[in-house]
């Protein structure tokens, strides 16, 4: 056999000999250089890709352009509902199959970005990533599917346009994505399979404040949660994939419960013969547009390809998987503790979980309404923002008397000034009927504000008041400190 020498990232050094079917001996086991890990990332992110919301035509130019470098195999497998290419790209021509798939839920895009970012790492050269390069296009062949469904993309919806959840479509392949998706599991016979998805934000790390940022499943292939040898290699990458994120979001990785659901792709992928993994984007404070869980995408998948193609994955008990906690739903965007309120001549201290709804509008654009989503006692609960409002008691906020002209009247000064008197809304002459604001805009003759109650379900817009003197605003569920200035960011409350 020969003995090949592999420099990792120019600072890690992995021995190994190679043998027939491209397989390694000897071993040795290494932890990988995250440093340089994130130094790809930053150097190779997709700049055309910065939010969220992006659509099938936004990544079609980003898959084309790549048939002129001949590095990819560039095929169209078929079309949505709504006439969308569904592509593939094909990079590698080693023994080791490896399918990736990506946006089953067009509302799920946080790793379709990371993909992106992949395919410029993958045609780099001339640096110190090349062997890496070499690596996996040699012992590997990766197979794609950046956007599976196009379709739900267009407008930001979970389902396809047949109103078919295509992750429950693996059995019955109602729908064409699902046919295209199964077809191509078929001809491309992977051993491995990567099923990428965003979870809600309001996922924890059972016991703790952290949010579930990425959570993973080694989906069961029967209802007896049986673990074989494909199985037992997903459990084994996912442990892999943990160690690299224990080094950035520390206690913020969770897994699913593994109860079998057949209908499911990544219970079948398991099946039908490929070690597969569910990776799961969920939340991280102060990261909206998910750019930071982006990068932690690209850096366990960049990992985990590297520890196929070399085998280093066997160096992980199975057990370790199991250790990883199971997800829980105790998380909410703000989280207001010891409220003195009263109801119906009731006086009672509450805690008020509130969550901000992504709703989408009519140009495909999105607004926020915030709600309140739990009222009682949620000690066990937690908020990517919270307060202690012992002290304080819910007040009412005030409708302003004097309508304005328009919402652009509404400067920072304006703000805080109508806040710190009591008034929660305002009324608008010239405001446009499809033209949504995260303040409580009203037009001109309608006096209801909408809130203004500590009740459940109520839009979260009321005060925090102490002897009557509000010191606290929450406008659409957003936390305003009424004795400090509002910063740049006061847009966010009325845009």
């Amino acid at each position: 056999m020969k003995l090949i020498k592999i420099v990792f990232f120019a600072l890690l050094t992995i021995s190994a000999c190679q043998r027939e079917k491209s397989s390694f001996n000897n071993k040795k086991n290494y932890s990988p250089d995250t440093a340089m890990l994130a130094t790809a990332f930053e150097t190779f992110k997709e700049k055309n890709l910065t939010h969220r919301r992006f659509k099938h035509a936004d990544i079609e130019p980003l898959i084309l352009k790549r048939e002129e470098s001949k590095l990819f195999e560039i095929s169209k497998l078929g079309q949505s509902v709504q006439k969308r290419t569904l592509y593939q790209l094909k990079y590698g021509s080693g023994n080791k199959r490896v399918m990736l798939w990506s946006q089953m839920h067009g509302n799920e895009s946080t790793a379709t970005m990371a993909l992106f970012d992949l395919f410029n790492f993958l045609e780099g050269r001339n640096d110190q990533f090349d062997s890496v390069r070499n690596l996996l296009n040699k012992e590997t062949t990766l197979y794609f599917l950046p956007m599976i469904n196009p379709d739900g993309a267009e407008i930001f919806n979970r389902r396809n346009a047949l109103d078919i959840d295509l992750n429950r479509d693996a059995r019955e392949t109602a729908s064409p994505e699902a046919r295209i998706l199964k077809h191509a599991a078929e001809v491309n016979k992977p051993a491995f399979g990567f099923n990428l998805h965003d979870q809600h934000i309001y996922y924890n790390v059972p016991g703790t404040p952290n949010p579930a940022t990425i959570s993973f499943l080694a989906p069961a292939y029967n209802h007896e949660k049986d673990i074989n040898d494909v199985r037992g290699r997903a459990m084994q990458l996912i442990v892999g994939m943990n160690k690299i994120l224990q080094q950035y979001i520390p206690n913020g990785v969770a897994k699913y419960d593994d109860t079998h659901e057949p209908r499911g792709f990544g219970d079948n992928f398991q099946k039908w013969g490929a070690s597969t993994v569910l990776i799961e984007s969920g939340g991280y404070k102060n990261d909206p547009e998910k750019q930071y869980i982006r990068k932690l995408n690209f850096l366990i998948i960049l990992n985990a390809l590297i520890e196929i193609a070399q085998e280093s994955y066997t160096q992980y008990e199975q057990k370790a998987y199991q250790d990883i906690p199971e997800n829980a739903t105790k998380l909410c965007d703000l989280l207001i503790r010891n409220i003195q309120a009263e109801r119906d001549s009731v006086t009672y201290p509450i805690d008020l979980a509130i969550k901000r709804d992504e709703l989408n509008a009519p140009d495909s654009a999105f607004y926020i309404r915030g709600r309140i989503d739990d009222v009682g006692d949620l000690k066990d609960s937690y908020g990517y923002e919270e307060l202690d409002a012992k002290g304080l008691s819910f007040m009412k906020g005030k409708l302003y008397p004097t309508a304005i002209n328009h919402p652009n009247e509404l400067t920072k000064e304006k703000v805080i000034g109508l806040l710190r008197a009591g008034y929660i809304a305002v009324q608008v002459k010239n405001v446009a009927n499809n033209k949504h604001y995260k303040w409580p805009l009203l037009l001109t003759g309608n006096g209801t504000i909408y809130g203004n109650s500590p009740t459940l379900g109520s839009q979260a817009n009321f005060f925090l008041a102490k002897e009557g003197e509000p010191k606290y605003a929450i406008v659409n569920g957003y936390l305003v400190d009424l004795s400090k200035e509002l910063d740049e960011n006061f847009k966010n409350y009325i845009q």
